[in-house]
C-alpha cells in the first residue's frame, strides 16, 4: 500500500520538478559566478520540454491521446524525464567570449526561486492530503 502511495504520478512528477529546480539553481549560480570570466559559456537546465513530451503533449500544449485501459500500449515512457543541463555556445555576448547576462540569470533566478516553491508547496499539500486520508483527518 505505501509503494502504491510513494509510486503515484503526482508524486513522482513533483519530486523530479524539485530535483530540476535545484539543479536549476546551481547552473544559475554558475553562471552568475562567471560574468566576468573570458571564454565562459552559460549553461541552461532543460527539464520542462522532456516532462511534456513525457506526457505525451504535443506542440499546443494538448494532451492528444488517453490511455483508458490496462492493456492498451504504453503511450510514453513514465518516469523517464530527468533534468539535464545544457551548454550555450552559440552566442557571444562580449569581446571576451563570455555569454552571460547578469540582468537575464537575475530574472531567471528570481522565477526558478517561484517554481521552487510551488513544487513545493504542491508537494507538501499532496502529503498532507495522504496523512488526513491516513489519519481520518484526527489530529
Amino acid at each position: 500500500m505505501l509503494e502504491q502511495i510513494m509510486n503515484s504520478s503526482n508524486f513522482n512528477y513533483l519530486g523530479r520538478g524539485l530535483a530540476a529546480a535545484n539543479l536549476r539553481q546551481e547552473v544559475i549560480s554558475n553562471n552568475i559566478a562567471n560574468v566576468n570570466t573570458p571564454n565562459f559559456k552559460k549553461s541552461d537546465v532543460v527539464f520542462e520540454e522532456l516532462l511534456a513530451r513525457e506526457i505525451g503533449m504535443d506542440d499546443s500544449g494538448r494532451l492528444p491521446l488517453v490511455r483508458t485501459h490496462d492493456r492498451h500500449l504504453p503511450v510514453g515512457m513514465i518516469g523517464g524525464a530527468k533534468a539535464s543541463i545544457q551548454e550555450d555556445d552559440t552566442t557571444t555576448m562580449r569581446v571576451d567570449n563570455n555569454n552571460v547576462d547578469i540582468d537575464i540569470e537575475m530574472a531567471s533566478l528570481a522565477k526558478n526561486q517561484l517554481y521552487y516553491n510551488a513544487m513545493a508547496t504542491e508537494l507538501g499539500g499532496y502529503v498532507n492530503k495522504l496523512k488526513n486520508v491516513i489519519t481520518s483527518g484526527q489530529s
